[in-house]
């Protein structure tokens, strides 16, 4: 296992810089995720990290020593990609030794150290099967028993649940938190989907066209966005952003209300706005409410409620939860 050091690490294809000025310490054992938007450079951070992108500037340290001229074996790295890349030849067990048998280990240190991987990811009934046999979300496990029986001092993970159903990314999203925990090695995990980086992370990267816009725990970001950007990132159903007088009232540019921050009911200083669409979800009910002045709000409420397209509703912040920003998108102050 190793803690990560970047130090103003950089990336340019030619005269085109991808990212910028990258500084970011992970500590040993730490499971961080690296989130953002399509271009925002998280794949790119990862493949220089794993050695399969060049370092244009800056140091990477792994473990203590530097990194930027080892090789991607060197370095001691596993890599799961979103696709699985199995043989398709070979059975589960074969294809998760597959790197142990290139290093000519000896068979019994091969077996033990698949089955033991099997174990962890429950894949013990399935050694003897080919991965057309398999799930996807199978197939996915497999795919990370195979950097499993390596040893490795970092897991690197990009998007792994990107081809696998709604149901099977949320069992296996638990699964991989549960391995980390088993592990305690660290894990850099790449994901466009917030709701991962909130329940997987200790903490989590939000990158941004090639800059890291912050870095803190799951709740500090959601609580304590450091920009419009972050706030809006983070959070689902994503917060409200409100500009014109409802902003100026507040002495902002920008209102920030999460959907789960209204209180609907009536009140002199109320948002009065009619219910355009409803989504009764069971344990929760979303409103979209368009507010005049304020457009379209997505109003979350606890629970099973009776609202209908084309009702009126009354909404008002809840003051200690709203956030405030400037033209710039940095946070005021409360």
């Amino acid at each position: 296992m190793a803690g990560l050091e970047l130090k103003k690490l950089s990336k340019a294809y030619g005269n085109v810089e991808v990212l910028h000025d990258i500084n970011l310490s992970i500590a040993d054992g730490e499971f961080i995720v690296f989130v953002g938007p399509s271009g925002c450079g998280k794949s790119t951070l990862l493949r220089m990290i794993a050695g399969l992108e060049e370092i244009t500037g800056g140091d990477l340290m792994i473990g203590g020593k530097l990194s930027n001229s080892l090789s991607p074996k060197q370095r001691n790295i596993a890599m799961v990609f979103q696709s699985y890349a199995l043989y398709p030849q070979m059975t589960v067990a074969e294809n998760m030794g597959f790197s142990l048998s290139l290093e000519r280990r000896p068979k019994d240190e091969i077996a033990r150290k698949v089955n033991e991987a099997a174990e962890a990811l429950k894949l013990g009934p399935y050694l003897d099967r080919k991965p057309g046999q398999l799930s996807g979300g199978q197939r996915q496990r497999v795919a990370i028993g195979r950097a499993i029986v390596r040893q490795p001092q970092v897991f690197l993970l990009d998007e792994p649940l990107s081809n696998l159903d709604a149901a099977l990314r949320s069992e296996t999203r638990v699964e991989i938190s549960e391995l980390h925990q088993r592990m305690a090695t660290t894990m850099i995990y790449v994901t466009h989907d917030q709701v991962e980086a909130m329940t997987m992370a200790d903490r989590i990267v939000v990158l941004n066209g090639g800059y890291i816009e912050q870095v803190g725990s799951p709740m500090e970001l959601y609580n304590k966005p450091a920009s419009e950007f972050v706030a809006g990132f983070i959070g689902s159903p994503k917060m409200n952003f409100v500009k014109g007088r409802f902003a100026d009232a507040v002495g902002a540019a920008t209102l920030g209300v999460r959907p789960e921050h209204f209180v609907v009911g009536a009140g002199d200083d109320a948002w009065e706005g009619k219910v355009t669409l409803v989504e009764r979800l069971g344990h929760d009910t979303i409103l979209y409410v368009n507010v005049p002045e304020a457009g379209v709000l997505t109003v979350s409420l606890s629970g099973q409620h009776d609202q209908t397209v084309g009702d009126t509703v009354h909404l008002k912040p809840k003051m200690e939860f709203i956030h405030k920003f400037t033209n710039e998108g940095r946070p005021i102050a409360a």
